[in-house]
């Protein structure tokens, strides 16, 4: 049997979206029939873990159907790095993909899963405060000086993976939550990104926009991957299916061709 995929969302800065990133990854793999395995490592938050929680009560409480993930916990405890190495075993057993979500912080239990990754996705906002967990720039030229803390520790994590398997981990960042309009600001950002992109060789690709159908289906535990004929919690506009495009072309940026979308639906 092949072995399962691990997926690995990063990023040791909070709010860049990483759950969101998370979530619908998840549950377009679960749509196009991959069977997927999910391990939150944001410990406290647990930003995953509710949304799948929400997403059984709905379910259950609408007498409807999606597919769900196989979920593993790791308990917060300072056996934490025992107990991801079992679930992660369980998970890669379990799955065609082992997708894990990790927190805004650098702790050994993320730095282990990131080393264990096939692809790590890091999504990041349209800001130089983002920017500045991969790459520093000079203050006064905004010129790209070095690559920076995060940056480094998927380095390190790729160099460690290279050496004990000779397999080099893919690195996508997504430009994610971008203003709607072009701004002088966002130039200056591409350009470092890009050049930082081929100093320590990662991919970019797009993310999604802070769009508020994402944060309106998230207490219900859906995505517009879901939404459909008979799962419809909220009105549906044309602003939905500009969203199930980013979403597909989020897929892509992924490599994951194997994603399938569900049948469009028609604005109310």
């Amino acid at each position: 049997m092949p072995q399962a995929s691990v997926i690995v969302v990063g990023n040791e800065k909070g709010g860049a979206g990483k759950s969101t990133i998370a979530i619908h990854t998840a549950t377009a793999l679960l749509h196009a029939g991959a069977r997927v395995a999910t391990i939150d490592l944001d410990l406290r938050q647990q930003s995953m873990a509710h949304f799948f929680a929400n997403r059984r009560a709905w379910l259950a409480a609408n007498g409807a159907e999606a597919p769900m993930p196989a979920e593993f916990a790791v308990p917060l405890g300072a056996d934490a790095d025992a107990r991801f190495e079992d679930a992660f075993a369980q998970a890669r057993e379990a799955a065609d993909f082992v997708l894990i979500d990790t927190p805004g912080s650098d702790t050994a239990v993320s730095r282990s899963a990131h080393a264990k990754a096939d692809l790590i996705v890091t999504p990041m906002n349209d800001s130089f405060v983002d920017f500045d967990m991969l790459g520093v720039v000079d203050p006064v030229t905004l010129e790209l000086k070095r690559h920076s803390l995060y940056a480094e520790t998927v380095w390190e994590c790729r160099k460690q993976r290279a050496a004990i398997d000779r397999k080099m981990i893919d690195w996508v960042v997504l430009r994610n939550r971008l203003a709607p309009t072009e701004a002088r600001n966002r130039k200056r950002l591409d350009e470092r990104v890009q050049a930082l992109s081929r100093k320590v060789g990662f991919r970019v690709g797009p993310g999604l926009r802070d769009r508020v159908i994402y944060r309106e289906l998230f207490p219900f535990g859906l995505t517009i991957a879901d939404l459909s004929p008979s799962i419809r919690p909220v009105a549906m506009s044309l602003q939905h299916v500009a969203a199930r495009q980013e979403l597909r072309a989020l897929m892509a940026a992924l490599g994951l061709s194997g994603f399938a979308d569900v049948e469009p639906i028609a604005a109310e």
